[in-house]
């Protein structure tokens, strides 16, 4: 096993530079998510980790061992695609030995890494199978058993779940998180499911034009988001953003100050609660309901015509068009530099 230490990595493409000068530290055994979303560059960097992109500027290194002119077959990574990518005319078997075989490994060491690896993932009735007649989570499977009897340093997902329905994704993210309980081992995870990101973190790493927004853990960002992209990234659905236009009531009593122009404030649908209009900071016409059982997201526009959302337990009685006042508990609302974006 071994940690990571990225120094001022950047990645141009001619004279378009995509990533933009990262520095991060990953500790031995965490499991770190980068997530951000499409085009901000997570998979991008991922592959610069494993060797399949070439780094442009800075230093990537493994343990104490800088990677950087280093093969991506000798890094000590193991990377799990989007795709299985498992060979159709070979068995379960002979997929996950495969990679052994290159590498001219005893026979008995193959078959003990092989069976230990399909214990590990459940799939041990499944190595005489062929993929054909595998679903796409047991195939998924065997794609993460594939990686692990190379015996990595450092696993690499590469957005594994993105080809699987809800069900299968639920299943088998919990199977991965298992996985690093087990094992122990650094994994590395890129997604741009926020869900995902913080369910089986360790540490994310939100990522948006090729830069780091900001890194912790996922309470530490959904507690206290360093800007409002991170704010409005994280949590489903996401917080809620008003001007002091929007506001039907003085804020002084929340913020503990008046609230100036230059500023937003942010709320977290589920930290909202219904009151009458007297004490609601912020009042919505209704426009929609969605009753999902367990909770209810109402819909509402502000009258200055902000649109939000509310995380109610129980779906409103008043008709649509109705206007609803809300309020939140002082130590649960953020404010934002409405120029920088930045937490105030």
């Amino acid at each position: 096993m071994a940690g990571l230490t990225l120094r001022d990595v950047r990645k141009s493409y001619g004279a378009t530079q995509v990533m933009h000068g990262v520095d991060l530290d990953i500790e031995d055994g965490e499991f770190v998510v980068f997530v951000g979303p499409s085009g901000c560059g997570k998979s991008t960097l991922l592959r610069m980790i494993a060797g399949l992109e070439d780094i442009s500027g800075g230093s990537v290194a493994i343990g104490d061992r800088e990677v950087n002119e280093v093969a991506a077959s000798k890094r000590g990574v193991a990377m799990v695609f989007q795709t299985y990518a498992l060979y159709p005319h070979m068995t379960v078997y002979k997929n996950m030995a495969f990679g052994l075989r290159q590498a001219k490994t005893a026979e008995a060491e193959i078959d003990r890494r092989v069976k230990d690896a399909a214990d590990i993932l459940q799939i041990t009735d499944y190595l005489d199978r062929s993929p054909r007649n595998l679903s796409g989570g047991q195939r998924q499977r065997v794609a993460i058993g594939r990686a692990i009897v190379r015996d990595p340093q450092v696993f690499l997902f590469d957005e594994p779940l993105s080809n699987l329905d809800a069900a299968l994704r639920v299943q088998t993210r919990l199977e991965i998180a298992r996985l690093h309980e087990r094992l122990k081992t650094t994994m590395i995870y890129v997604t741009h499911d926020q869900v995902e990101a913080m369910t089986l973190a360790d540490k994310i790493v939100v990522l948006r034009d090729g830069r780091i927004e900001q890194v912790g853990s996922p309470i530490e960002l959904y507690e206290r988001p360093a800007n409002a992209f991170v704010a409005q990234f994280i949590g489903s659905p996401k917080m809620n953003f008003f001007s002091k236009a929007d506001l039907s009531g003085d804020l002084a009593p929340l913020l503990g100050r008046a609230m100036a122009d230059s500023e937003q404030v942010g709320m977290r649908p589920e930290h909202m609660m219904v009151t009458d209009a007297a004490n609601a900071a912020v009042q919505g016409r209704l426009e929609l309901v969605e009753n999902l059982g367990e909770y209810a997201l109402v819909h509402l526009v502000t009258p200055n015509g902000t649109e939000f959302i509310a995380k109610t337990e129980k779906p409103p009685v008043e008709d649509k068009g109705s206007l609803l006042g809300f309020t939140i508990k002082p130590d649960l609302i953020h404010a934002f530099d409405k120029t920088s974006g930045l937490r105030l």
